[in-house]
């Protein structure tokens, strides 16, 4: 039984560090399938939950996704993976920064929006006066409300649905930073290892 069992043991095949199979892949595609619905089913505002939910996914891609070992050339498998793994950071960085790029004038200016939409929500109070003006005679406090909460609603939608044209470029240009760095890390280990794995010749003095 134990001859049988260290048979075994040594016609096992065995797997190379940095070989990843079906399950990281796996994990690639739900992570950007998870990714692509938050984005697709967001509506209205860009709250902070969504930030929450592109972190989380980063952080789960990074802890248990590796790249296959580097090689050469646009048609192997690290290529691929490298091209899936960018986009999908990138996806998952762009649904983290979409409230931060929402509400902040340095990260995203569009000057002539931001005007725009605080106009829409100007409107839009008034709408709500002219709708509820019958209450501004029993509770002026409540119809003062109704108007902060609509114009503040009009603003942020429409903030919104900019933030979201602008989301795709700020995605891609995280995938191209992240793929760029993976590339010129994976191929400096590469080369390190290549050359420490080469027996150094020793000339005769």
């Amino acid at each position: 039984m134990d001859d049988l069992d260290a048979r075994q043991t040594r016609t096992s095949p065995s797997v190379g560090p940095g070989v990843h199979g079906v399950p990281g892949q796996a994990g690639v595609i739900g992570i950007g399938l998870a990714a692509v619905l938050t984005f697709a089913l967001a509506d209205g505002s860009w709250e902070w939950f969504a930030a929450y939910i592109g972190v989380t996914l980063l952080a789960v891609i990074v802890s248990f996704y590796r790249l296959p070992p580097w090689a050469p050339g646009l048609r192997c498998a690290y290529a691929w993976n490298l091209v899936a793994y960018s986009l999908v950071v990138g996806l998952c960085v762009a649904i983290a920064l979409a409230p931060l790029l929402q509400r902040s004038a340095w990260l995203l200016p569009m000057p002539g929006t931001r005007g725009d939409c605080r106009e829409l929500g100007t409107y839009e109070s008034l709408r709500t006066e002219a709708a509820l003006g019958n209450l501004a005679g029993r509770d002026g406090a409540a119809l003062a409300r109704a108007q902060d909460i609509q114009r503040h609603d009009a603003v942020a939608d429409c903030l919104a649905s900019t933030t979201t044209l602008w989301l795709p470029l700020y995605g891609l240009g995280a995938a191209v930073l992240v793929g760029s760095g993976a590339l010129i890390y994976d191929r400096a280990r590469a080369r390190r290892d290549a050359d420490s794995s080469t027996p150094s010749i020793r000339r005769p003095g």
